[in-house]
């Protein structure tokens, strides 16, 4: 699997995501643990110094002597012995996503003095293979993209969202186990110290990228003094009242962000995917086709749904302004439609990876926050968003399954705070269709002088050697080798 196929299966579990009082204190930090016996990691194209093994953890941390589940790491060691200073944590996206290639993937693009000053450590969250898994066995008409986002009726009606959702939650309460009640980023920051100390390393230093940045706050929040060097990239809201409810409204405005850099580019002349002379004219036009879809759909065999409707053309926006690159996905599917054909039928994952990924996001989101279960709740929200973004036709605040499970979240989510070591550096592109400038603004807020944020003039998700600039970039590679950050928050324009 190529870097960019990784992308679009973070992409995939975006989609899915797109969240007491106990007598044991769940911040406690693990303590000694037995050294990790590493084997050959399963995959291709994996580089031959990666290597895996596996960590157990408690299922319930309320119960840690309860049952347990394991946590698959992998790992290629620091290239300078001599340099070395401990262990990067690359964090992935998702909910649902995983980073045990990334060592051998993306770690590898980073600076040879980071590559030398730490051990890339990747891992599978809990619930997702190989770590013990979870399964929801969903309808399979049930993991295409337009259902797994709650896009509304043409009409704007959200019934068919509440039907879907009391299907999801009933297979995942029939077949999710009680695994699926212990998925949540709470506990994924609690498995992650386990992995730390199963690592020998009293501080660790992390990468967290998309949802990863959730992860890696929550992770600095709760074990504040395991910390080293921590970048999180491409930034969630962390408001702990919303949680994955704000991440997915946030699309409403980071496709308002983001589809003026396609339509621009777009009605460029010369450009062979050119869809009119205007910016203006893209968006009018690309509204027009919508709509005119709603109405008639084309067949589109092998595809799921096997229809290109207005709401697969809305979902092939958004998931085409991920990355410029993509920009050409939406361009040809805009221009056959036109003509009354449709494109190839885009790839998509194996069944059984979109079945893991939706139950382990169904896990995450629904444990992380409570969401309303009523239809009225959510109707009046999708109505005004679908008159004030109607590029997104109310989808970002539309219910997902959470809106039908028939349990809450075993605790609150937790609120990032500005206590804690000043450690923590942001990265951000200024035009990020899954997590906007103003959430990522959010974030830093809430860390207060714990960080620095690098606010990057560039369009797509995922900045640091990604869709950033050389500038974001040599920030960000700076803090990780010589832990130097900006002295303020700093632009790279």
């Amino acid at each position: 699997m190529n870097s960019k196929q990784i992308t679009r299966h973070a992409s995939v579990a975006a989609a899915c995501a797109v969240l007491f009082s106990l007598a044991v204190p769940l911040t406690a930090s693990a303590g000694a643990a037995e050294p990790l016996t590493w084997s050959a990691c399963r995959g291709e194209g994996l580089d031959p110094r990666q290597r895996c093994a596996t960590v157990e953890v408690p299922m319930d941390y309320s119960d840690p002597d309860g049952r347990t589940v394991e946590i698959t790491v992998s790992r290629i060691p620091s290239e300078k012995p001599s340099a070395r200073r401990g262990a990067l944590l690359l964090i992935p996206g998702g909910p649902g996503g995983d980073s045990l290639s990334d060592p051998s993937g993306k770690g590898q693009k980073l600076p040879q003095k980071v590559r030398d000053a730490y051990d890339l450590i990747g891992f599978a969250p809990r619930g997702m293979a190989p770590s013990t898994a979870v399964d929801c066995k969903l309808d399979p008409a049930d993991l295409s993209r337009t259902k797994l986002l709650p896009w509304p009726a043409p009409d704007g009606s959200v019934a068919g969202n509440m039907a879907t959702a009391r299907r999801m939650a009933e297979a995942c309460g029939r077949n999710g186990g009680e695994l699926i009640r212990h998925i949540s980023t709470a506990n994924e920051a609690r498995d992650l110290d386990r992995v730390r100390a199963a690592l020998g390393e009293p501080r660790i230093s992390a990468w967290g990228v998309s949802y990863g940045t959730y992860v890696g706050a929550v992770y600095s929040q709760l074990f504040p003094h395991r910390t080293d060097r921590i970048v999180l990239d491409s930034n969630n809201d962390p408001d702990p009242t919303r949680v994955t409810r704000g991440w997915l409204a946030a699309f409403e405005r980071g496709v308002e962000d983001n589809f003026p850099e396609f339509a621009a580019w777009a009605s460029r002349p010369g450009n062979p995917y050119r869809l009119a002379p205007t910016a203006d004219g893209v968006r009018s036009g690309f509204l027009r086709l919508a709509a005119r879809l709603d109405r008639e759909p084309l067949p589109w065999p092998g595809a799921n749904p096997e229809r290109l409707d207005g709401t697969v053309l809305r979902q092939t926006m958004l998931t085409s302004l991920y990355d410029p690159d993509d920009y050409p996905v939406l361009a040809r599917t805009i221009l056959a439609a036109r003509k009354n054909t449709v494109p190839p039928v885009p790839q998509s994952p194996p069944e059984s990876v979109l079945q893991n990924v939706a139950a382990v996001g169904v896990g995450t989101i629904c444990n992380d926050v409570d969401w309303p279960d009523s239809a009225a709740a959510y109707q009046g929200d999708v109505d005004e968003s679908r008159a004030r973004f109607p590029l997104t036709a109310g989808m970002p605040r539309g219910p997902m399954a959470c809106a039908a499970l028939p349990y809450e979240p075993r605790e609150p989510a937790v609120r990032i705070t500005d206590r804690g070591p000043s450690n923590v550096l942001l990265v951000q592109n200024e035009r990020d269709v899954a997590t906007p400038l103003s959430g990522a603004l959010r974030l830093r807020r809430a860390l207060g002088d714990r960080a620095v944020m690098v606010t990057v003039n560039s369009t797509g998700h995922d900045a640091y050697l990604a869709n950033g600039n050389a500038c974001g970039d040599r920030a960000v590679s700076r803090f990780l080798a010589t832990g130097e950050r900006p002295g303020s928050d700093l632009y790279c324009g």
